[in-house]
């Protein structure tokens, strides 16, 4: 059946021709090589492994050197393209707010000694129990999740963390210009419900709660289990003198005889977990000192207060012990629907993970051996590109499966399931990028004939 049978259809086709001209727009330099080595990216079968096994893909009509020279010398309007994605459909959780996860990517370059700008990765899984740090360049990305189990996510935002910056005023200022994007694009009004950025345990989340208060959004992210955090102060008795306390006694994480009775206490049967208990105190903050990134904070201190988490599973996938988690939401006064909804939604953050894995195994983000950070840059940006046409592609794409996969429903197909008919669906679409032979050389009204050329022409290479 056409494409052009089914009203939806009609729709997403029309959607990701639109964003096609839009991208074509936001090359500004070097369009044509850029936009082909993107169909190419999209075209091809199987993961990437290098740059000049693009260029053996159809949808590439240039050479080697010229994809080169496209990825170092080429221009992308950044700020364009990510206000063009941020007008694109975004998903929603079940409740209808909108929830994003914020991860940073390392793209290791532990063999560019003379590459600038690199800095020291964590890097976790290639020692047995061992973390390892490695020079490369760390990426921080947003993304806006979906709702139930899926490996699909709506990349947003990405940017380069260099040696002297602060990750988390970086990261604050991503966030701020990502949701000021959602807002203008008409995505979130005053009245819907606020929306929820969900983080891990390398960021620091009362800080991040404190540099987007004026924001309507809600912080949620995993504590370390060493963590130790302060209670509220007791109620002031009548006739009690001095300066009042700002902070309570302390509620360490790992000592569970700190642990006063909980404000609220959630239980939920799952499928893969089992019983999952959330036990949650309210009004819990950090202790804060003057170091480090509040050291030449003016006035005094402030207290930022959330929501403390426990969440206990009976096992994990694999019946290994489980350990609690440790949760930490700026969302004050939280009900048990709060309670179960920020945990839930923390679970869904592990599908960025599975974004991670696309760009890196299958669309060969970090396979090219870049020299220079801008050209890792505009290689990163093409990359996400490419990702963003998959995800408006979900609704044209026939599950062309392998004889031993099972068959999948043409609404559950991942992103290399998709990647695999682009081919069927890029002719439907917009082509923008021009001939290289046509943009190069002046052809007259007369074709060649016979391999001669009339006057005004190039001669013809014959290869």
């Amino acid at each position: 059946m056409s494409v052009l049978d089914d009203a939806a259809r009609v729709e997403a086709l029309a959607v990701l021709s639109t964003f096609r001209t839009e991208f074509y727009r936001c090359l500004t330099a070097r369009a044509d090589a850029l936009f082909e080595v993107t169909d190419a990216l999209l075209c091809t079968d199987g993961p990437v492994r290098s740059l000049v096994d693009l260029v053996l893909a159809p949808e590439h009509r240039r050479g080697h050197g010229g994809m080169y020279d496209g990825l170092n010398c080429g221009r992308v309007d950044v700020a364009r393209l990510r206000r063009s994605m941020a007008g694109l459909p975004v998903p929603r959780a079940a409740d209808g707010r909108i929830v994003l996860a914020v991860d940073v990517s390392p793209w290791l370059r532990s063999d560019a000694q003379t590459s600038p700008d690199r800095l020291f990765c964590h890097v976790y899984g290639r020692a047995r129990s061992q973390s390892q740090l490695i020079p490369g360049w760390p990426y921080s990305f947003v993304a806006a999740l979906e709702s139930g189990r899926t490996s699909w996510t709506a990349i947003l935002d990405a940017v380069r963390l260099g040696p002297a910056d602060d990750a988390a005023a970086v990261t604050a200022d991503q966030l701020r210009e990502v949701v000021q994007r959602l807002i203008a694009a008409g995505h979130h009004a005053p009245d819907d419900r606020r929306i929820l950025i969900v983080c891990d345990a390398g960021y620091d989340i009362p800080r991040l709660a404190f540099l987007l208060a004026d924001l309507p959004v809600d912080l949620l992210g995993r504590l370390r289990s060493d963590r130790v955090m302060a209670l509220p102060p007791p109620p002031r008795l009548p006739g009690t003198t001095g300066r009042p306390p700002k902070h309570g006694p302390d509620l360490a994480l790992a000592d569970p005889d700190t642990w006063p009775a909980p404000q609220t206490v959630t239980t939920t049967e799952t499928n893969r977990y089992g019983t999952a208990t959330a036990t949650a105190w309210d009004r819990v903050h950090p202790r804060l000192t003057r170091r480090t990134c509040w050291l030449d904070h003016e006035g005094d201190l402030p207290i930022i207060d959330g929501t403390l988490i426990r969440l206990q599973v009976d096992h994990l996938p694999g019946d290994r012990h489980p350990k609690p988690v440790w949760l930490w939401t700026s969302i004050t006064a939280a009900t048990a629907a709060d309670v179960d909804r920020s945990w839930q939604s923390y679970l869904r953050r592990f599908d960025l993970e599975h974004t991670f894995r696309l760009l890196k195994q299958t669309l060969g983000w970090t396979r090219p051996k870049i020299r220079t950070p801008d050209a890792a840059d505009r290689w990163t940006w093409l990359v996400i590109a490419c990702h963003t046409q998959l995800r408006l592609a979900r609704g044209l794409a026939e599950d062309l499966r392998r004889p031993w996969e099972r068959p999948t429903d043409p609404d559950r197909l991942t992103p290399a399931r998709v990647r695999r008919g682009f081919r069927h669906i890029r002719p439907k679409t917009t082509r923008l990028s021009h001939s290289f032979r046509s943009s190069t050389v002046k052809r007259s009204s007369a074709w060649h004939r016979g391999g001669r050329s009339c006057s005004g022409c190039a001669p013809r290479r014959v290869v």
